[in-house]
Order: C-alpha cells, then structure tokens, then sequence
C-alpha cells in the first residue's frame, strides 16, 4: 500500500468558502499559513507553506465556526487540482481539523 498522509498546523487565511457538489455532497474551501523552523542538513531553515484545504461530507459541517486567523490541525491526503487557468495545484483533503488554543 502506497501512504499519502499528511498533518499541517497553520492559520486560516482565507475565510472558508460552502458549496454544494451536483451529487449533493457538502464541500467547504479555505487556505493555511504553516510557518516553522526546521533543520535541514545541520541547520535552521525557515518554512513557509500556504495551501488549500477542502472538507467535504459531514467535516464541512464542522468547519462552519472557522475564520480567518484561527490555528488549526489537519490531517489527511494531498491531491492534484487545476486552477481555472489550467496550472496544477497541491490540496490538503482533510479527514480530521483540529483548532488550536
């Protein structure tokens, strides 16, 4: 079995976007900042990710209280997009959020 796993901290950055799939199925859109220190061959680097994140089916539900500026964990798989203008992108698809105090 093949893994795609990932677990990001950040901020809401973009307030979060609901809409509705032609099946029906609730979707909810929003973007983090993840900022961190991290070492790399013996030394600091600074990281800085911002990506999408879409939550659908009963997790967008929970996702209603989300704003800009709150900390939040997300867990679950990345996949490929496009965007209108045809360029790929990574997004996060949660299967869990957390909010951070």
């Amino acid at each position: 079995m093949i893994a795609n796993n990932l677990v990001l901290s950040g901020e809401v950055v973009k307030q979060p976007r609901f809409s509705t799939s032609p099946a029906g199925i609730s979707h909810c859109q929003f973007s983090i900042d993840h900022r961190s220190v991290q070492q790399e061959a013996g030394l600091n680097r600074q990281a800085f990710v911002r990506i999408q994140v879409v939550a659908s089916g009963e997790l967008s539900h929970l996702t209603r209280e989300l704003c800009s500026g709150d900390k939040v964990n997300v867990s679950g798989f990345l996949n490929r997009h496009e965007s209108r203008n045809g360029n790929p992108i990574l997004v996060l698809h949660a299967q869990q959020i957390e909010m951070i105090n």
